[in-house]
């Protein structure tokens, strides 16, 4: 028993010499700095620790965050070899990671939506681009669209330049400019977004940027130039007139623009040597501007593709459904996705199918189709060759930032000489392929030069709208009559409706080119009588694949947009209503307004519209003051 007491008491003496020692060495000036990655953990203390752990932590290697008092501990970033020695101080309770909260009203999460926008530039292979620092820097992405919200993703440095407002709401200061309608801002944001505050690490490659928003080219700016209204509603002179203005402007004020997205088609069907739209496609690609155009989403009832995109110039492009898997093996083309006629098909296709971007809370769009489309308080969901074709004009800005000097007929070949061919998607449908970023940065720069037949642009005006026309009580849109030559008096409270014709009564095809004669007056009563004849309302109307935006009527151009999966078209327009309570009040928040200024001082370059025979017949002798777009008259533009 004697042993069993002095083994006893020598036990519990080593003990405390133990115990001594190790608080001997656990004091911070004894502690050795930690290797391994700094971890983020909260740090929780009992009463009696003083500062012996924020001063552990310090000679750790790490740095002590805020305190919260609610829990007596504290936030801190330790090196990851360091938590075991710091879990032994004396006084420290417990030592856990820190990980992010989600506000519940914003419970998306990028990593896990195969249509994210995160997903999404992994599945292109962007990322092999931004690696080696092609962003888009100093290229310049026109877009006719619906306009261009100020949102979180469009906001910084200048991202956005608004060119003219040739819309309905043009002349109301409230919505100049803006995206009443919800379907610009959403192909903005997939062209060029990048969320407030992100860095230049967030786009380092390295998938650092699943928890901001980031387009396909996202240091390149949008130049945008409005052309539909809240409900969609345009016609084709005012995307002519828009098309004009971007080539006159390219290289305005600093501005450099290489490529213009036209997410929108209409079923015109005459020869693309003598249409209008087609002409005024060329124009701009023959002066060296990158036309990339949405192929359609079958909303006509056929598979050919809308015009403009079946000009063989152009980039025409379809869409496609990744899965959600990064692998093309199981990629297909969706059924809406059109397809062409065997002469004319997409040159390829990129991503379409349900594609998160930029929501404009209170649009059209997000008051009719918020139940099914909306992701969280900033981002939307929608499906079409609209979302492909802004993916497509997204990688041109960035290759072209690789290689400034290529031709519009070289880029194309590029893009679609490095697609990736789908094995399980219809060959016709798809083209060349998928589109394949990290192939084409590494594909030598051709010698292409397109050899087709230009167009003349010296078709039917109406012709080219197909069977979508724009009209209201006040003013309708038929025949050769551009809606410009409205009454100046026109009430704006009253929006436009898309109208269609009867499917007994389709546009003719015009297989030669058209005399140059001039149409009756649109104000004879033979016309007033065959417009309104050849007229059906559009609203709610539904395509093979449901309600879409382009099936049920982005109007005179029928913007072949977006699946929002189901609603009907009832939202209210934004028409005399301010944002937020604050107006706009026209002011371009790029800081540059077209608004009010003779189109930046120069006349439309000498040559008058009003004077000169435009697609086989004047449009109508009246120039284009009859509703003073902004401030300038039509004083001549030459498409040359």
């Amino acid at each position: 028993m004697a042993w069993d007491r002095r083994s006893e008491a020598q036990r519990l003496m080593s003990a405390f010499v133990l115990g001594c020692l190790g608080l001997f060495l656990l004091q911070p000036s004894f502690v050795q700095p930690a290797t391994g990655a700094l971890v983020s953990v909260i740090v929780r203390e009992d009463a009696s620790s003083g500062s012996l752990p924020e001063e552990t932590i310090e000679h750790l290697g790490g740095s002590v965050g805020v305190h919260i008092d609610i829990i007596d501990g504290f936030a801190a970033t330790v090196p990851s070899g360091g938590l075991e020695a710091l879990r032994q101080t004396p006084g420290v309770t417990s030592v856990t990671p820190n990980a992010p909260v989600k506000l519940q009203s914003s419970t998306y999460d990028a990593n896990s939506d195969p249509g994210s926008m995160y997903n999404l530039i992994n599945s292109i292979k962007g990322r092999d681009l931004w690696r080696l620092g092609y962003t888009g820097r100093g290229v310049d992405v026109a877009l006719i669209d619906s306009g261009v919200a100020p949102v979180d993703g469009l906001t910084t440095g200048g991202k956005v330049i608004n060119g003219p407002d040739l819309s309905f709401e043009g002349a109301n200061p409230n919505v100049q400019y803006l995206d009443t309608f919800g379907h610009g801002t959403h192909m903005a944001g997939i062209i060029a977004g990048r969320s407030n505050g992100t860095t230049a690490n967030t786009l380092d490659g390295n998938n650092n940027d699943k928890d901001t928003f980031v387009g396909v080219a996202p240091d390149a700016r949008v130049v945008s130039v409005k052309v539909a209204n809240a409900r969609g509603a345009t016609d084709v002179s005012q995307v002519l007139a828009a098309i004009d203005w971007v080539v006159q402007h390219r290289n305005d004020n600093g501005m450099n623009i290489r490529v213009l997205n036209l997410s929108f088609g209409t079923d015109g069907t005459q020869d693309y040597r003598y249409d209008p739209l087609t002409y005024a496609a060329e124009v701009a690609w023959h002066k060296g501007i990158v036309v990339v155009v949405a192929a359609g989403n079958g909303q006509f009832g056929n598979s050919q593709l809308n015009n403009p995109a079946y000009d063989p110039y152009v980039i025409a492009v379809g869409a496609n459904d990744t899965k959600g898997t990064y692998d093309t093996s199981d990629d297909d083309v969706p059924e809406w996705s059109a397809r062409g006629d065997g002469t004319r098909n997409p040159d390829l296709v990129a991503p379409g199918k349900s594609v998160q971007s930029l929501r404009v809370p209170g649009s059209y769009v997000d008051q009719t189709y918020g139940s099914t489309g909306l992701l969280n308080d900033r981002f939307f969901r929608g499906s079409g060759t609209s979302q492909s074709a802004a993916v497509v004009s997204g990688a041109a800005a960035l290759l072209l930032q690789q290689r400034p000097n290529l031709t519009p007929d070289q880029l194309k070949a590029i893009l679609k000489g490095s697609a990736t061919l789908l094995p399980a998607a219809d060959p016709v449908a798809q083209g060349s392929g998928a589109l394949d970023l990290k192939t084409a940065a590494r594909m030598a720069t051709p010698t292409a030069t397109q050899s087709f037949e230009r167009a003349t642009g010296s078709g039917s005006l109406e012709l080219a709208r197909g069977s979508v026309h724009v009209e209201s009580p006040e003013f309708e849109v038929c025949e050769e009559v551009p809606v410009a030559t409205r009454p100046a008096t026109e009430p704006t409270a009253t929006e436009p409706t898309a109208t269609e014709p009867t499917a007994t009564e389709p546009a003719t095809p015009e297989p030669t080119e058209p005399a140059a004669t001039e149409p009756a007056p649109a104000s004879s009563p033979a016309t007033q009588t065959q417009c309104h004849m050849e007229r059906r309302v559009l609203q709610g109307e539904q395509d093979a694949h449901g309600s879409t935006w382009d099936g049920a009527s982005w109007s005179g151009a029928s913007w072949s947009g977006a699946s929002w999966s189901g609603g009907e078209w009832n939202g209210a327009s934004w028409s005399g209503a301010s944002w937020s309570g604050a107006s706009w009040s026209g002011a371009s928040w790029s800081g540059a307004s077209w608004s009010g200024a003779s189109w930046s001082g120069a006349s439309w370059s000498g040559a008058s519209w009003s004077g000169a025979s435009w697609s086989g017949a004047s449009w109508s002798g009246a120039s284009w003051s009859g509703a003073s777009w902004s401030g300038a008259s039509w004083s001549g533009a030459s498409w040359s």
